[in-house]
């Protein structure tokens, strides 16, 4: 059974930092393209950043290019996302989502996915 977990969001003022948490069970992050998507009130998903294993291409929004970075952990099988400079157009819940296409590219939105977490950003 897939299993994806987010935590460490919260509120912060803008240019503040915060690190999302995912730790997963089920999947091999060797085998599935695994990633970060948000979703604000009233507006659709947005796929934030991705990890696709089958040639290592990571993906970052425009949006978020240069402010966030994700990583992984493979031992502790924990995906993470370093959120730097925030603004108050990055509020939005955040959910970690994986797809066992090891070659997506971009980020799945409608994959596995979990609970996620809120991120408010203050101005």
């Amino acid at each position: 059974e897939v299993q994806l977990q987010a935590s460490g969001g919260g509120l912060v003022q803008a240019g503040g930092s915060l690190r999302l948490s995912c730790a997963a069970s089920g999947i091999s992050f060797d085998d599935y393209t695994i990633g970060w998507f948000r979703q604000a009130p009233g507006k659709e998903r947005e796929g934030v950043s991705s990890i696709t294993p089958g040639d290592g291409f990571i993906y970052y929004a425009d949006s978020v290019k240069g402010r966030f970075t994700i990583s992984t952990d493979n031992a502790k099988k924990t995906l993470y996302l370093q959120m730097n400079s925030l603004k108050p157009e990055d509020t939005a819940v955040y959910y970690c989502a994986a797809d066992p296409n090891p070659w997506y590219h971009t980020v799945p939105l409608f994959g596995y996915s979990g609970q996620g977490t809120q991120v408010t950003v203050s101005s």
